[in-house]
């Protein structure tokens, strides 16, 4: 497998991505909620770190991925198949992706999810787990925290870049 992302790139990107992409994975679990500050500090990472980590012009075509997935995730939202911070994480999430790598991305996005989806829910079905995080609103409700899968798919990407990025 071979990406497209500079393998330099998803070196500089990792390191912040990973905190992040956890606090957005328990944040959800624990409340349903993906938190705003992490979306403006993914979005402030690329912001800050991009120019260093990607050539100039890339960085900047890179901002239109957010906008494009940004309004895809309001339609989603509006017609209630994404959660409101889903959509802006995703969008925060888009500018790291190279282009030539969207469709490895949704590959990446489909195991992540697929994963993530049967982890959760095998998790939730063991009461020792459920007692070892009381109060979880995911343990209770019916649709998905979705940021569990997200996070995931980020570190993953960037992790897969690391290894096999050009």
């Amino acid at each position: 497998m071979m990406l497209t992302i500079p393998a330099s790139a998803a070196t500089w990107f990792l390191p912040f991505a990973i905190p992040i992409g956890l606090w957005v994975g328990w944040n959800d679990m624990a409340r349903m909620k993906i938190p705003n500050k992490a979306v403006m500090a993914l979005f402030f990472v690329y912001l800050v770190i991009g120019p260093l980590a990607l050539p100039l012009e890339t960085y900047a075509w890179q901002w239109l991925h957010l906008v494009v997935v940004l309004v895809a995730g309001f339609v989603l939202n509006m017609i209630g198949l994404m959660g409101a911070g889903d959509a802006k994480f995703a969008a925060v999430m888009a500018p790291f992706v190279a282009l030539g790598d969207a469709a490895t991305f949704c590959y990446i996005y489909v195991a992540c999810s697929l994963a993530a989806l049967v982890v959760h829910r095998t998790m939730r079905a063991i009461p020792a787990i459920r007692r070892a995080a009381p109060g979880w609103e995911s343990w209770e409700r019916k649709d998905f925290p979705m940021g569990l899968a997200l996070g995931w798919m980020l570190i993953l990407y960037l992790a897969l870049g690391v290894a096999y990025g050009r």
